[in-house]
């Protein structure tokens, strides 16, 4: 069964939300698009496609992308094979969040 991944409008909100971060775009439609194709059933499965995610605990996964300039940081659920995005940001966004684990 593919991932669902809720909700593609926190992407599309955050490349619209500032002409800055237009090129975030292409990658994050594209990471999206891999992501619902995906079966992941563990930590493990995600990791060998992607092995620059950074699995954290309480079910939190971490995706770069542009370089490291922007990440994704999901809830994952991998019996029901969802993927529910808790933030989209920059990087230094993401540092300045002191526990992703419980975002």
């Amino acid at each position: 069964m593919p991932m669902r991944v809720i909700a593609k409008s926190k992407l599309r909100q955050f490349w619209k939300s500032s002409p800055g971060y237009s090129d975030a775009k292409k990658q994050m439609a594209a990471w999206y698009n891999f992501c619902v194709r995906a079966k992941w059933s563990t930590p493990h499965e995600l990791k060998a496609d992607l092995r620059n995610a950074s699995v954290l605990k309480n079910n939190r996964v971490v995706f770069n992308l542009c370089g490291n300039k922007y990440r994704i940081v999901v809830l994952m659920d991998y019996v029901r094979h969802g993927m529910l995005i808790r933030l989209v940001g920059t990087h230094k966004e993401y540092d300045e969040i002191g526990d992703i684990e419980n975002i």
